[in-house]
């Protein structure tokens, strides 16, 4: 088995893994396969018939894939997830795992564009084989539409501002860096330029990999995919992630539910939480790996 240190270290692994509640038997989905981590736990807690299907549309992730013929991976995004579990005659599993994080190794590989500290194109697809970079949304989002992303995905203090310097200058700067971004912004960066940065870049890998979107469908075909009793452990690390996530097993939806006129809600979630408030990593685990400081983990259960 592969060494997969470089790659990704797993946040909150025990605990996503023990909120399945795994049966020996068991199928279980990945959404986001990554390193492999939480894959190769749940291996460890299957016996011969149990099975996992395992997806990630990021190429590089299945440099980690695990000789282990329990393990089927699908190379696509989790939001077709429904959609495959049925053409591989499983449309109903006993648990579904999502860490919606950014793996260690797309920070700290430059040409992947991610990360504020290396020069690289201003790429930023999780997937390859989408056409929509970063570089693409900062040179054709109109001045509205870049204030809205900056501040909606990245929640950045300045991002009309940062908006309209974007736009009053992109006209004589190719944007063919991620350093010839870093210096067009730099007038209008305010603070800790360390700070600043993280959540500009967020903002944009969000838009491009439509993130928000996919999180969306997971949780609405999670609901489907269950199984009664099956279990949903989901991480994320940006709070209107959690948010989504919270909204969509308390509420069933993302929209204000209706009230009859005994103030009861008119429609039900299909999922129950397990844990009302989320579990967050504990001291040690954020001194060992300080990235996980923001992960929040919510486990909840089909009804």
């Amino acid at each position: 088995m592969e060494n997969v240190g470089f790659y990704h270290t797993s946040v909150l692994l025990n605990e996503a893994i023990d909120g399945l509640s795994i049966q020996r038997n068991g199928v279980y989905v990945d959404a986001t396969f990554g390193g492999g981590g939480h894959s190769r736990e749940i291996l460890e807690r299957l016996d011969v018939n149990g099975k996992i299907f395992a997806f990630d549309h990021d190429e590089d992730a299945w440099k980690n894939k695990p000789d282990d013929t329990r393990l089927l991976l699908v190379r696509e995004n989790f939001r077709f997830m429904k959609r495959f579990l049925k053409l591989h005659g499983h449309s109903k599993v006993d648990g579904i795992l999502a860490d919606l994080g950014v793996s260690s190794y797309q920070f700290d590989t430059g040409e992947r564009g991610f990360s504020i500290r290396f020069d690289g194109p201003l790429d930023m697809r999780m997937d390859k084989r989408s056409e929509k970079t970063a570089r693409d949304i900062l040179l054709s989002y109109n001045e509205h539409a870049l204030h809205k992303m900056f501040e909606q995905n990245g929640e950045v203090r300045n991002a009309r501002q940062l908006a309209k310097q974007i736009v009053n200058n992109r006209k004589t700067n190719s944007l063919n860096s991620i350093d010839a971004f870093k210096a067009m912004i730099a007038p209008v960066m305010i603070g800790n330029v360390n700070k600043y940065l993280p959540p500009v870049f967020q903002a944009l890998r969000i838009e491009v990999n439509d993130e928000f979107g996919a999180l969306k469908d997971l949780l609405q075909q999670s609901a489907d995919c269950l199984k009664e009793g099956g279990r949903l452990s989901i991480i994320t690390f940006h709070s209107i992630e959690d948010r989504i996530a919270k909204q969509f097993i308390k509420n069933g939806n993302w929209e204000e539910n209706e009230i009859d006129f005994l103030g009861n809600r008119t429609t039900k979630s299909p999922l129950k939480a397990i844990n009302n408030k989320p579990i967050e990593p504990t001291e040690n685990e954020t001194k060992n790996n300080p990235r996980a400081r923001s992960a929040r983990l919510r486990i909840a259960v089909k009804l």
